[in-house]
Protein backbone atom coordinates (compact mmCIF):
# COMPACT_ATOMS: atom_id res chain seq x y z
CA UNK A 1 0.00 0.00 0.00
CA UNK A 2 2.73 2.46 1.02
CA UNK A 3 4.93 1.35 -1.89
CA UNK A 4 2.04 1.98 -4.31
CA UNK A 5 1.65 5.52 -2.99
CA UNK A 6 5.41 6.20 -3.29
CA UNK A 7 5.39 4.80 -6.83
CA UNK A 8 2.42 7.04 -7.66
CA UNK A 9 4.29 10.04 -6.24
CA UNK A 10 7.35 9.27 -8.39
CA UNK A 11 5.27 8.91 -11.55
CA UNK A 12 3.29 12.10 -10.97
CA UNK A 13 6.45 14.07 -10.19
CA UNK A 14 8.11 12.71 -13.34
CA UNK A 15 5.11 13.93 -15.34
CA UNK A 16 5.55 17.42 -13.85
CA UNK A 17 9.22 17.37 -14.81
CA UNK A 18 8.37 16.16 -18.34
CA UNK A 19 5.83 18.98 -18.67
CA UNK A 20 8.53 21.46 -17.63
CA UNK A 21 10.80 20.01 -20.31
CA UNK A 22 8.06 20.62 -22.88
CA UNK A 23 7.67 24.21 -21.69
CA UNK A 24 11.43 24.77 -21.86
CA UNK A 25 11.52 23.36 -25.40
CA UNK A 26 9.07 26.08 -26.45
CA UNK A 27 11.30 28.86 -25.12
CA UNK A 28 13.79 29.64 -27.80
CA UNK A 29 17.49 30.10 -27.35
CA UNK A 30 19.76 31.55 -30.03
CA UNK A 31 19.76 28.29 -31.99
CA UNK A 32 17.06 26.83 -34.21
CA UNK A 33 15.42 23.60 -33.08
CA UNK A 34 12.23 21.89 -34.22
CA UNK A 35 10.70 21.94 -30.72
CA UNK A 36 10.35 25.70 -31.08
CA UNK A 37 7.22 25.31 -33.21
CA UNK A 38 5.63 22.52 -31.12
CA UNK A 39 3.11 24.92 -29.57
CA UNK A 40 1.92 26.28 -32.93
CA UNK A 41 -1.49 24.98 -34.03
CA UNK A 42 -2.88 25.19 -37.56
CA UNK A 43 -6.45 25.19 -38.86
CA UNK A 44 -6.54 21.96 -40.85
CA UNK A 45 -9.95 21.61 -42.51
CA UNK A 46 -11.74 23.17 -39.55
CA UNK A 47 -9.77 21.36 -36.84
CA UNK A 48 -6.90 22.89 -34.86
CA UNK A 49 -3.94 20.50 -35.07
CA UNK A 50 -0.29 20.84 -33.98
CA UNK A 51 1.94 22.11 -36.79
CA UNK A 52 3.94 18.87 -36.89
CA UNK A 53 0.74 17.02 -37.93
CA UNK A 54 0.21 19.28 -40.95
CA UNK A 55 3.83 19.68 -42.07
CA UNK A 56 7.35 18.44 -41.52
CA UNK A 57 9.65 20.77 -39.62
CA UNK A 58 13.43 20.56 -39.84
CA UNK A 59 16.46 22.68 -39.06
CA UNK A 60 17.93 24.18 -42.21
CA UNK A 61 20.87 25.89 -40.49
CA UNK A 62 21.70 27.29 -37.04
CA UNK A 63 19.28 30.22 -37.43
CA UNK A 64 16.63 28.90 -39.83
CA UNK A 65 13.79 26.39 -39.61
CA UNK A 66 12.18 24.97 -42.74
CA UNK A 67 8.53 23.92 -42.73
CA UNK A 68 7.31 21.66 -45.55
CA UNK A 69 3.47 21.37 -45.54
CA UNK A 70 1.95 18.04 -46.55
CA UNK A 71 -0.42 19.94 -48.88
CA UNK A 72 0.38 23.04 -50.92
CA UNK A 73 -2.93 24.66 -49.92
CA UNK A 74 -1.74 24.74 -46.29
CA UNK A 75 1.17 27.14 -46.94
CA UNK A 76 -0.74 30.40 -46.20
CA UNK A 77 -2.50 28.89 -43.18
CA UNK A 78 0.79 27.68 -41.68
CA UNK A 79 2.44 31.05 -42.32
CA UNK A 80 -0.45 32.80 -40.57
CA UNK A 81 -0.33 30.36 -37.63
CA UNK A 82 3.41 30.98 -37.12
CA UNK A 83 2.91 34.75 -37.32
CA UNK A 84 0.09 34.63 -34.75
CA UNK A 85 1.99 32.34 -32.36
CA UNK A 86 3.55 35.17 -30.28
CA UNK A 87 7.00 33.70 -30.83
CA UNK A 88 8.21 36.82 -32.62
CA UNK A 89 8.93 34.93 -35.85
CA UNK A 90 8.37 36.13 -39.44
CA UNK A 91 8.03 33.20 -41.84
CA UNK A 92 8.62 33.57 -45.58
CA UNK A 93 7.43 31.11 -48.19
CA UNK A 94 9.32 30.01 -51.25
CA UNK A 95 6.90 27.83 -53.20
CA UNK A 96 5.98 24.94 -50.95
CA UNK A 97 8.68 25.52 -48.32
CA UNK A 98 8.22 28.01 -45.51
CA UNK A 99 11.46 29.34 -44.04
CA UNK A 100 11.42 30.69 -40.50
CA UNK A 101 14.53 32.78 -39.76
CA UNK A 102 15.26 33.28 -36.07
CA UNK A 103 16.20 36.85 -35.16
CA UNK A 104 19.18 37.38 -32.90
CA UNK A 105 18.12 37.68 -29.27
CA UNK A 106 18.91 40.97 -27.56
CA UNK A 107 20.26 41.05 -24.01
CA UNK A 108 16.96 42.47 -22.77
CA UNK A 109 14.94 39.73 -24.47
CA UNK A 110 17.27 37.08 -23.03
CA UNK A 111 16.65 38.42 -19.52
CA UNK A 112 12.88 38.37 -20.12
CA UNK A 113 13.11 34.74 -21.27
CA UNK A 114 15.13 33.85 -18.15
CA UNK A 115 12.30 35.29 -16.04
CA UNK A 116 9.80 33.20 -18.00
CA UNK A 117 11.75 29.96 -17.49
CA UNK A 118 12.21 30.73 -13.77
CA UNK A 119 8.44 31.11 -13.46
CA UNK A 120 7.87 27.83 -15.31
CA UNK A 121 10.36 26.08 -13.02
CA UNK A 122 8.58 27.49 -9.95
CA UNK A 123 5.26 26.21 -11.31
CA UNK A 124 6.83 22.75 -11.69
CA UNK A 125 8.16 22.90 -8.11
CA UNK A 126 4.67 23.80 -6.87
CA UNK A 127 3.20 20.88 -8.82
CA UNK A 128 5.75 18.52 -7.23
CA UNK A 129 4.95 19.86 -3.76
CA UNK A 130 1.23 19.40 -4.43
CA UNK A 131 1.90 15.75 -5.26
CA UNK A 132 3.79 15.42 -1.96
CA UNK A 133 0.88 16.99 -0.07
CA UNK A 134 -1.63 14.64 -1.74
CA UNK A 135 0.44 11.54 -0.97
CA UNK A 136 1.04 12.62 2.64
CA UNK A 137 -2.68 13.18 3.17
CA UNK A 138 -3.37 9.70 1.74
CA UNK A 139 -0.78 8.26 4.13
CA UNK A 140 -2.35 10.06 7.09
CA UNK A 141 -5.75 8.70 6.09
CA UNK A 142 -4.32 5.17 6.08
CA UNK A 143 -2.85 5.74 9.55
CA UNK A 144 -6.15 7.15 10.80
CA UNK A 145 -7.95 4.02 9.55
CA UNK A 146 -5.32 1.94 11.43
CA UNK A 147 -4.08 0.33 8.20
CA UNK A 148 -0.51 1.48 8.91
CA UNK A 149 1.31 2.32 12.15
CA UNK A 150 2.64 5.73 13.21
CA UNK A 151 6.19 4.52 12.56
CA UNK A 152 5.24 3.39 9.05
CA UNK A 153 3.62 6.79 8.47
CA UNK A 154 6.74 8.64 9.61
CA UNK A 155 9.06 6.50 7.47
CA UNK A 156 6.78 6.83 4.44
CA UNK A 157 6.60 10.61 4.83
CA UNK A 158 10.41 10.76 4.99
CA UNK A 159 10.62 8.65 1.81
CA UNK A 160 8.11 10.90 0.03
CA UNK A 161 10.18 13.93 1.12
CA UNK A 162 13.31 12.32 -0.38
CA UNK A 163 11.45 11.70 -3.65
CA UNK A 164 10.28 15.33 -3.60
CA UNK A 165 13.81 16.61 -2.96
CA UNK A 166 15.13 14.57 -5.91
CA UNK A 167 12.44 15.96 -8.20
CA UNK A 168 13.10 19.55 -7.10
CA UNK A 169 16.85 19.04 -7.63
CA UNK A 170 16.16 17.79 -11.17
CA UNK A 171 13.97 20.85 -11.85
CA UNK A 172 16.72 23.15 -10.55
CA UNK A 173 19.30 21.44 -12.78
CA UNK A 174 17.03 21.84 -15.83
CA UNK A 175 16.49 25.52 -14.97
CA UNK A 176 20.22 26.15 -14.57
CA UNK A 177 20.93 24.54 -17.96
CA UNK A 178 18.17 26.51 -19.71
CA UNK A 179 19.38 29.79 -18.18
CA UNK A 180 22.91 29.01 -19.39
CA UNK A 181 21.56 28.26 -22.89
CA UNK A 182 19.56 31.49 -22.95
CA UNK A 183 22.38 33.75 -21.82
CA UNK A 184 24.88 32.19 -24.24
CA UNK A 185 25.61 34.62 -27.07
Amino acid sequence: MIEDLKKDARERMKKSIAALGQEFAGVRTGRAHVGLLDQVTVDYYGVEVPLNQAASVHVEDARTLAVQPWEKSMVPKIEKAILNSNLGLNPTSAGTVIRVPLPVLTEERRRELVKVVKQEAENARVAVRNVRRDINSDLKALEKEKEISEDDLRRAEEDVQKITDEAVAEIDAMLQQKEKDLMEV
